[in-house]
Formats: structure tokens, sequence, C-alpha cells
């Protein structure tokens, strides 16, 4: 795109900035396991916890950050506009891993009926021949029946899914945690945000602000004689 997309992970105790990047990718579905990777680095740590607000993140990303052992937390990503057409959304439909099937909002088996790949991603199809006799069906689908598809590794999902269920303050301490570092070097831009061109000078500009803000947070925290001892030692 013709700008520029900033990530960081940001540490929850102090609100220091231990990794950023500048990309021209005007998506965040492809970034998490990669800043997520970065963060480990920083801090030196091979267990690491992160909160990610996208919830049109790719499945991919999940799956990688899972089988890397960094242990995530998000809404499950929601990439369909039907529940704004007032009709039941894929997480209103229940699946039973014993049966292999779904069970829609009237208690209907959705049965699994072929396996395909699409995008490269296997893709399980599921649906039940009841629909045409539902009492419900205006608010499922417009179709014939109501299908629906899982990805192979859509366990990975619902179990982050859960995690989240059972942590629900996660998200609301990523927004304290995040978007403090974001805001305060917004302000400090003014409204021109970044003043070079190019992914290069734009990444220097950024490295440059997440410093200021690196040291500024530091001498809050351990004061100016304490940064002087730290960097000396």
């Amino acid at each position: 795109m013709v700008g520029y997309n900033v990530q960081s992970a940001v540490d929850t105790k102090h609100h220091l900035i231990v990794a950023h990047e500048v990309t021209n990718v005007g998506s965040d579905r492809s970034q998490l396991s990669h800043m997520a990777e970065r963060a480990r680095a920083a801090i030196g740590s091979e267990a690491i916890e992160g909160c990610c607000r996208s919830r049109v993140l790719s499945g991919e990303e999940i799956l990688a950050c899972e089988e890397a052992g960094i242990t995530v937390y998000l809404p499950k990503p929601m990439t369909s506009g039907i529940n704004a057409k007032g009709r039941f959304g894929k997480q209103d439909f229940v699946y039973v891993a014993a049966d292999d099937v779904y069970l829609c909002p009237p208690g209907e088996q959705l049965t699994h009926r072929y396996t395909n790949e699409e995008d490269g991603k296997t893709l399980h199809r599921y649906w039940t021949t009841a629909c045409q006799a539902c009492t419900l069906k205006s608010k499922c689908t417009t179709g014939k029946e109501r299908r629906i598809s899982r990805w192979e590794h859509e366990a990975v999902l619902e179990a982050v899914q859960a995690r989240l269920a059972r942590n629900p303050d996660k998200m609301r301490l990523r927004r304290q945690t995040v978007e403090h570092p974001f805001g305060t070097i917004k302000s400090w831009m003014g409204s021109t945000h970044f003043q070079m061109k190019t992914l290069k000078h734009v990444s220097a500009e950024m490295a440059l602000h997440v410093l200021a803000y690196n040291m500024k947070r530091v001498m809050r925290i351990l004061g100016v004689g304490g940064l002087i001892e730290a960097i000396r030692a």
C-alpha cells in the first residue's frame, strides 16, 4: 500500500516497547507470529504470552504461534458479515468433535459431506437436508441449505477462543498496554505523522521515536540517575 503500518510489542509491566517494525503491508493478518518471535528474542524468554486485537487475523498466523509455543489470546477470527444481516453466524453452530458434526441453533445435525482445498487450506464441508422445513431458515440462510466450512486446524482457533473466555481481562490489559505508547508517540508526531519517505527512512524515523519513548519511560521508572547507571552497566 502507499503508506506505512507500524507493529509493536509492549510489555505489560512498564509499557516499554520491546519490539517494533514498520511495514508497507496494509493488513495485520500476517503480522502476529513474526512480531511475537521478535518480542521473545528481545526479552530472552522461551515462554511468552501475546494479546492481539485483530478479529480478522489469519488462522495460519494463530497456528504458527501455537506451534512455536507462543500463548496467544484473541477473539476467534470473524470474517463474515452475516451477523450484520440478522442471520445466524458460524459461532451459533456447535461443533461436536466425537461425532464430527455441527449442531445448528434448532438442534439439527450438519454432517460432514466432503473435503476440498481452497487457497491452500484444507476445508471440511457440513450441511443438513432439514433446512427446507426449518421455521428458522430465514434467520439462517437464503440458499437451499446452510453450509458450514471447517478448517483442518479449526480446533486451534477454538482452543484460543476458549482460553480468552477463561481470561476475559486479557483484552482489557492489551488495550491498557499497547495503545499507551502508540497514543503518546502519535501525540509527539503531530498531525503530519511521519516526516520521511520510503520504508528504509520511515523505519529509521520510527526507531528514533521508539528509542525516545523508551528512554523517557525508563527515566520515569528509574530516574535520570538510574538510567545513566543502567547505560553504564
